[in-house]
């Protein structure tokens, strides 16, 4: 699967290179949300920022300024990331399964 990339402008006008973690629709706020994560930053946080879809790929970003849309991104995201592991977790499970097939064969 291609990361979706994505071009973010830091404080000191520097373009940086982020991942596209998700992308989800509020319809409370009427708003498109996108989270990423900077592909040089070591930490891993995850941002977040608003965008209108309508304005296709040009699409400015805006950022998330009150705190029930953050608490809606943070919720959605922990949500994402928990069916991750999820599926990461039953991928591991049939590995194993396969593992001790073969091992019938010998």
């Amino acid at each position: 699967m291609e990361d979706d990339i994505l071009y973010v402008t830091d404080e000191q006008g520097n373009e940086l290179e982020a991942r596209i973690i998700m992308t989800f629709d509020s319809e409370e706020f009427g708003k498109s949300y996108v989270v990423y994560q900077l592909s040089d930053d070591e930490t891993g946080e995850y941002y977040a920022a608003s965008f209108d879809p309508e304005d296709g790929d040009e699409g400015q970003l805006y950022p998330i300024e009150n705190d029930e849309e953050w608490d809606l991104v943070e919720e959605v995201l922990e949500n994402f990331l928990e069916d991750q592991e999820e599926e990461f977790e039953d991928e591991e499970i049939e590995d194993e399964d396969e593992e001790e097939e073969e091992e019938h064969h010998h």
